[in-house]
């Protein structure tokens, strides 16, 4: 796997623009080798290369209104697509998911939709960023520290600087903690606890965080999100939506 072709491929102008200095630098140079060396021992990557940028390829930098911070991708078969928290269609939903939408439904009174695939979230400029693109089959956690969070700390940076009135959506401390990467002078921080089911109950059931986001964008002369999802027949979107 050679991410510096992936990224070239899959970013979009404004995103190759900002971060091309980035695909240069000795950090992804070894990112990139030891990716490489994963595929040459014959591990199985998720997600699929091509689906590794699709945050950026669904979500170009002028259009980010919304900012969500996971960790790292599914590590089962066919499960990461590329979007922090999103599962590819056909697959059942993870708890944290069906947590998000349980506060969703709460927030909003929009009921939970019948799969977890969060592109149309990606459309509509919600940037959904795993801090590390990449994971080894069954091994959570396995491609942290290769340099991936390097580039996902300059992604935040860059949007902290160039975008306005952003919202960033900090799920748990892991989340928290790039805090300090963000302007909060020209954007919106929302800090909850971690959606997984060993933590929503602490307090992000009831943070109302889509609500909120939605009304900070609305005094920023911003359009708000649709949280809806469109509802899939055999795993096909169609156009209308979950009501």
């Amino acid at each position: 796997m050679n991410i510096t072709d992936q990224a070239k491929k899959q970013l979009p102008p404004n995103w190759l623009n900002s971060l091309d200095d980035e695909l240069k630098k000795p950090y992804w140079l070894s990112l990139n080798e030891y990716l490489q060396q994963q595929d040459e021992s014959a591990k199985i990557i998720y997600p699929p290369s091509e689906q590794i940028f699709s945050a950026f390829h669904h979500t170009d930098l002028e259009s980010v209104k919304v900012v969500i911070i996971g960790q790292d991708p599914y590590h089962g078969p066919s499960q990461a697509n590329g979007l922090c928290f999103s599962v590819t269609a056909g697959h059942k939903i993870p708890p944290s998911l069906r947590n998000i939408f349980s506060e969703l439904e709460s927030d909003l009174k929009i009921p939970s939709a019948n799969h977890g695939y969060l592109q149309s979230w990606a459309e509509q400029g919600v940037f959904l960023l795993n801090t590390v693109l990449s994971v080894e089959d069954s091994s959570p956690g396995a491609h942290a520290g290769q340099g991936w969070e390097d580039f996902t700390d300059t992604v935040i940076k860059i949007i902290s600087a160039q975008c306005q009135s952003v919202v960033f959506m900090l799920w748990g401390s892991y989340a928290q903690k790039k805090t300090t990467l963000i302007d909060a002078s020209n954007h919106l921080v929302l800090c909850a606890p971690h959606p997984s089911p060993l933590s929503a109950y602490r307090g992000f059931f009831g943070c109302q965080h889509f609500s909120l986001a939605n009304r900070y964008l609305h005094t920023k002369n911003r359009h708000p999100i649709d949280w809806r999802l469109p509802y899939l027949i055999d795993d096909q979107p169609q156009i209308a939506f979950e009501l």
